[in-house]
C-alpha cells in the first residue's frame, strides 16, 4: 500500500474559520457567486447493479456499455490523497456515491482511509441498499458514520420495477436493518418521485420512515445526463408532496441545520420525525451549493448538471505534488459560476450535453 501523503503545507495559511480540527488551512475558498467549498461527493465506481430509468436506463446502459477499466479508476491511494487536499482546501463534508459504491470490492478499506483523515467531520455512503446486509457491519467498524439509502417504493412490485434488476424490495429492507443494527443511523432514506410511476405511494413511504424512525427524502426527478427521457411533465413539485403528507400528518417547517444544507425540512407535528424535500427543479438552491464532485477517474466536477470536469487523475499520475494538486483545485472552484438549476427554465431543451448522475454521484 502506497504510504499516506502528508497534509499540505503552504505559506501564509490562516487559522481554519469553521473550528474544524485541521490546525491550518488557506482562507475560506470561494467561487464567483460566493459559495464556499464545504462538501465533497467521490464516485468510487461508475457500475452499479440496478438499472433504474431516471439513471441507468437499461436501453442505454446494456450488455454492451463499456464501463471504466480498472486502470481507470482511481485507487483507493489516490482517492484518499485528493480528499486530504480537498480537506485543506476546506472539505468537512466526505460521502461515497457511484454508481452503486459497494460493487466495487473492498470499499471498506477505502472508509478507513478516509475516516483516518484530520479534519473530515462526516462521512457518508450513499448506496440502493442490496449489499448492504453483508456490508453494513464492515463499514461501520472502518468508521463510516451514515448511509443513505435509495428507495423509491414500498411497494413490492413498483420497486422491482423501477430498480430494473429483478432485486426483491425485501433485500433492501433487510439492508437498511443491518445497517441500523451496525450503528450506521439516524438513516436517510431518499426517494426519486416521478409522475404516474411511484407518485401515489408517498404517503406510504412516509409511513414506512416514521415507524421505523429513519429521515426520508423525496427528490424531485431532475434531468440529470441525457439518457433518462426526462420531462417537465413527470415532474412532482415538492409543493404538492407536502400538501399530501400534511394531509395526512400535520407538518411545519424547520430551519436548516446549516448553510448549503439541500432539503427543505418539516416536522411532524405529532413528534414522529420529519421528512425533508430536495426541490432542484422546482426551487433550486445554487446560491447556497457548496458542493464539489470526484469523478471515479478522477475528474474535478462543480455541478450535478455539468458538461465536463477537470482531469485531476493526470496530475496525480504525473508526478504533482500536493500543492500542485490544491492549486488545481483552487483555480477551478475560484472560477466557477455554474448555476444550472436556477437558469433551467431560460436554456434551450435538449441542447446542452450533461455528464450523467452514474458517473458522478447523485
Amino acid at each position: 500500500m502506497t504510504p499516506a501523503a502528508p497534509l499540505v503545507k503552504a505559506p501564509r495559511r490562516k487559522p481554519c474559520p469553521d473550528g474544524g480540527r485541521v490546525p491550518l488551512c488557506w482562507a475560506v475558498m470561494r467561487d464567483q457567486l460566493g459559495r464556499r467549498l464545504r462538501d465533497l461527493r467521490v464516485s468510487v465506481t461508475d457500475r452499479c447493479n440496478f438499472r433504474c430509468p431516471y439513471c441507468m436506463p437499461r436501453e442505454q446502459f446494456g450488455p454492451d456499455f463499456a464501463f471504466l477499466e480498472r486502470s481507470e479508476l482511481l485507487t483507493f491511494e489516490e482517492i484518499a490523497r485528493l480528499v486530504r487536499v480537498f480537506v485543506s482546501a476546506g472539505v468537512r463534508k466526505v460521502r461515497l456515491t457511484g454508481g452503486e459504491p459497494l460493487v466495487r470490492r473492498d470499499v471498506e478499506g477505502l472508509v478507513a482511509m478516509i475516516a483516518a483523515i484530520d479534519g473530515v467531520e462526516d462521512l457518508a455512503l450513499t448506496t440502493n441498499g442490496s449489499l448492504l446486509t453483508r456490508k453494513a457491519a464492515a463499514l461501520a467498524a472502518a468508521g463510516l458514520r451514515r448511509v443513505t439509502v435509495s428507495l423509491d417504493s414500498v411497494d413490492p412490485t413498483v420497486f422491482q420495477a423501477m430498480n430494473d434488476a429483478k432485486v426483491p424490495l425485501e433485500q433492501v429492507l433487510d439492508g437498511i436493518a443491518a445497517a441500523r443494527e451496525a450503528g450506521l443511523h439516524p438513516i436517510k432514506l431518499n426517494a426519486v418521485v416521478q409522475r404516474g410511476v411511484n407518485d401515489d405511494g408517498v404517503v406510504e413511504l412516509a409511513a414506512f420512515a416514521r415507524e421505523h424512525g429513519h429521515t426520508l427524502r423525496f427528490v424531485e426527478y431532475m434531468d440529470v445526463g441525457t439518457t433518462n427521457g426526462w420531462r417537465l411533465d413527470d415532474v412532482v413539485p415538492a409543493a404538492e408532496l407536502v400538501a399530501r403528507i400534511d394531509a395526512t400528518w400535520p407538518l411545519e417547517p424547520v430551519d436548516p441545520g446549516y448553510h448549503g444544507e439541500v432539503a427543505r425540512r418539516y416536522r411532524y407535528r405529532d413528534g414522529a420525525g420529519e421528512v425533508g424535500f430536495i426541490t432542484s427543479v422546482t426551487e433550486p438552491f445554487c446560491s447556497s451549493c457548496t458542493r464539489a464532485r470526484l469523478s471515479a477517474k478522477g475528474e474535478l466536477f462543480t455541478c450535478l448538471f455539468a458538461a465536463e470536469g477537470t482531469d485531476l487523475r493526470a496530475l496525480l499520475r504525473g508526478g504533482a505534488d500536493d500543492e500542485t494538486l490544491l492549486a488545481a483545485i483552487r483555480g477551478v472552484w475560484s472560477a466557477r459560476r455554474d448555476r444550472y438549476s436556477a437558469e433551467r427554465a431560460s436554456l434551450t431543451p435538449g441542447l446542452r450535453r450533461k455528464v450523467e448522475m452514474s458517473y458522478i454521484g447523485g
